[in-house]
């Protein structure tokens, strides 16, 4: 069983027994004094550093929970930048898909634009090929015509035509 601390008032009311050859009574106190003194001065010194040491731990506790809420936060800060980037790679990528579709629409848009063009120039140039060819045939015909011996008639009929109409009084 563990008894109580010795305090500085159990030094002072400690007394002692006489006896014969004894140690000298005012010595005994005297150094009972000093015993007291130095006691109350190291249970002093004990309590300030009790005292300290119980600040100490409770700012060491501050900073352990400092340091674990900045870890908890670094985690987060972590994971929200992981987060972000990935975010933005996915972003990126539909983006890109984006991009790459719109440019595929726009090259095909351009190749049926392309062969549409070609096939109406094409056309123009056939058109323009039967239109020459039908010229051609007309004025062929035309020269023929004004070469034949029918051309001939025709004009020699017309100017009869004319001379009578031209001998017949007026009316």
């Amino acid at each position: 069983m563990r008894s109580l601390p010795l305090t500085p008032l159990d030094i002072h009311n400690q007394e002692f027994g006489h006896a014969f050859r004894g140690y000298d009574e005012d010595e005994v106190n005297e150094f009972l004094d000093r015993v007291i003194r130095d006691y109350e001065q190291v249970l002093r010194e004990k309590h300030d550093l009790e005292e300290r040491n119980a600040e100490l731990e409770e700012r060491l506790r501050h900073y352990a929970n400092l340091e674990e809420a900045l870890q908890k936060t670094l985690v987060v800060a972590q994971q929200t930048a992981d987060d972000v980037r990935n975010n933005a790679n996915k972003e990126a990528q539909l983006v890109i898909r984006e991009a790459e579709k719109n440019a595929n629409r726009i090259v095909n848009e351009a190749l049926a634009k392309s062969r549409e063009i070609t096939m109406e120039a094409e056309n123009v140039r056939r058109s323009a090929a039967a239109f020459k060819a039908r010229f051609h045939a007309l004025l062929k015909a035309q020269l023929e015509l004004l070469e034949s011996q029918e051309w001939e008639e025709i004009t020699a009929e017309a100017a009869a035509t004319d001379e009578s109409s031209a001998s017949l009084p007026e009316g």
